[in-house]
């Protein structure tokens, strides 16, 4: 058993990649991390048949809403941040500040606290051909997410097709763990 001292937090927005998430936990959890899973409604309604199996894996509830105000925080602090799948619209949301969804204010919070923040879009062309898109990437960029996008990260495929040919979530641990070493 690897004793896990760091912590991430794993978010996901809706998009087919979402339904490996519980293999994506194993491997980061094999890696020495407690993972915290944080999802955007809509993606929290796609496996919310896998909720309470998800909870049970990590140790942690899963989270899709902030918490009231006076209730306890129940995660332990974040060492790292993960965002994948990362929609065209959760890009976009996150980069105008938009944090109305708990997942992007508690990224878009990270980002301030200096906490190592990556992410994968997920989209389509289509999608990525709209302005914002390149805009938002760059915003995030610059406020100090690592994005992998595009050669050495998520590839889109064109619009129409249900589910990208692979989604790399090896790549994205990597990142991640790369990230949080050289924070430490």
């Amino acid at each position: 058993m690897i004793h896990m001292t760091r912590t991430l937090y794993l978010f996901c927005s809706a998009a087919p990649p979402v339904f490996d998430v519980a293999h994506v936990i194993e491997d980061a959890q094999s890696r020495g991390w407690n993972v915290c899973v944080g999802l955007t409604p809509t993606a929290a309604r796609w496996v919310s048949e896998s909720l309470d199996g998800l909870a049970a894996l990590t140790g942690n509830p899963v989270r899709w809403q902030y918490k009231l105000p006076g209730e306890p925080d129940v995660w332990p602090d974040a060492d790292a941040v993960l965002f994948a799948p990362a929609t065209f619209n959760t890009v976009n949301a996150w980069a105008l500040g938009l944090t109305d969804r708990f997942t992007v204010g508690v990224a878009a919070e990270a980002l301030g606290k200096g906490v190592p923040v990556v992410a994968m879009p997920c989209t389509n062309t289509a999608l990525a051909a709209h302005p914002q898109f390149e805009q938002s990437l760059a915003v995030l960029r610059g406020a100090g997410a690592e994005l992998l996008y595009g050669e050495g990260g998520f590839v889109p495929g064109p619009a129409g097709t249900d589910a990208p040919p692979h989604f790399p979530w090896q790549t994205a641990l990597d990142a991640v763990d790369r990230a949080a070493a050289a924070q430490a």
